[in-house]
């Protein structure tokens, strides 16, 4: 990892240990910016016993959590620092006395300036995993736990991430066949959903709402396996089209009942098991918050095949960034 970035990570995580009582840590943002610390609340949640919440960054601001003020910490994300909700969720949140935290790829935006502390991460496919938006997240993370409660198990998930973005790759090469052949047969399908539970459910969050249906225009649903025989499996069929990540965590039991029962009767499922991942350099002890890092990985690659068989490059908006809204 880049010595700009342990610092920075460094200073926050001083930051929140510096404070003598800690009430609540939110993390607010929008769209797969929120995605992408569900997996971080979860952590904490399992972690730690101060309670933690996520936020849309425009409900955040409209319903004002009672709870929210000098002893909270709240931390934002928001990878060009320039979405409006998540600057003034930011700004909201420091007029209440909270300790602000932003992480975002771009340096000096307004994001940058309506925070105290500043996470900065790279955006580039050459950049070590380390460095990636969900490797300063992991780390940042697993050292404030570590500083909060020192325990070697958060050493051995610090060490961890420099390993992940090898377990990516062969991830990504395991399954590339599966990937290709699922998107070629099923690029038409005007609708699919997404599954999954634990640390993926952002995962499969942020691929129905980021890449299907922002990227791709198509229509999409996420749904928690815990909550799929509440409602969902009834819409199950033969020619319904389902995306199910089986994690390698606790919740485990609840993505293999949802897949078993889905199996039987839909013949459009794409299977993405984190018990087939090769994990190496990564201790078993944390593998279970790290499986959702290599699934969020090979779902983007089944993303890059269907806007190839789709001839629908994935950068293509109609609306977004292009008119007010």
């Amino acid at each position: 990892m880049k010595k700009e970035h342990m610092d920075r990570i460094d200073a926050a995580v001083k930051a929140v240990v510096a404070k003598k009582h800690i009430n609540h840590f939110y993390f607010v943002a929008c769209g797969g910016s929120q995605a992408f610390m569900m997996p971080a609340r979860y952590i904490m949640d399992m972690e730690t016993a101060i309670p933690s919440s996520i936020y849309t960054s425009n409900e955040f601001i409209h319903t004002a959590p009672k709870a929210l003020g000098p002893d909270s910490v709240v931390i934002t994300c928001s990878h060009s620092g320039n979405t409006p909700e998540t600057v003034k969720a930011a700004e909201f949140a420091r007029g209440k006395g909270a300790l602000t935290i932003a992480v975002s790829n771009l340096v000096d935006s307004p994001l940058w300036s309506a925070a105290e502390y500043q996470l900065h991460y790279d955006w580039d496919k050459q950049s070590d995993f380390s460095d990636l938006n969900k490797g300063i997240l992991f780390t940042f993370i697993f050292k404030l736990l570590n500083a909060l409660e020192p325990c070697r198990k958060y050493e051995k998930a610090i060490e961890a991430v420099d390993h992940v973005g090898e377990c990516i790759r062969k991830a990504r090469d395991l399954y590339a066949p599966e990937m290709a052949g699922w998107a070629k047969k099923y690029k038409r399908e005007p609708l699919i959903y997404t599954m999954g539970s634990g640390t993926t459910y952002g995962e499969a969050y942020s691929f129905a709402i980021c890449l299907l249906m922002e990227m791709q225009w198509i229509n999409s649903s996420c749904i928690h396996s815990g909550e799929y025989f509440h409602g969902p499996f009834e819409v199950t069929d033969f020619d319904v089209p389902f995306i199910i990540i089986k994690s390698n965590g606790p919740t485990r039991p609840l993505d293999e009942r949802a897949y078993n029962f889905c199996s039987k009767y839909s013949e459009k499922i794409m299977l993405i098991d984190e018990n087939r991942f090769d994990m190496s350099g990564i201790d078993e002890e944390v593998r279970p918050y790290f499986g959702s890092v290599v699934s969020g990985s090979v779902l983007r690659s089944l993303a890059d095949y269907l806007a190839y068989e789709r001839g629908h490059e994935l950068s293509v908006r109609r609306y977004m960034w292009k008119m007010e809204y």
